[in-house]
């Protein structure tokens, strides 16, 4: 299966029969992203998160009672 990264636009290959590409296949809202751009994204985001100036807006999770 032939796959393009939505930032980058790179074409890869990918194996029909794994996860992701059943995910991809399946469910058109999702969208692939190269390994070189998710490192890459994932680097950025650690060094705001160091500055102390970025926030991540989590949803705080509440106790269950069941």
């Amino acid at each position: 299966m032939r796959v393009k990264c939505v930032l980058c636009e790179k074409i890869e290959s990918l194996n029909s029969d794994t996860l992701l590409a059943k995910r991809l296949r399946n469910r058109p809202i999702h969208t692939y992203m190269c390994q070189d751009c998710y490192n890459r994204i994932e680097d950025r985001t650690n060094e705001r998160l160091a500055t102390g100036n970025f926030k991540l807006y989590r949803t705080p999770k509440k106790p269950d009672d069941w």
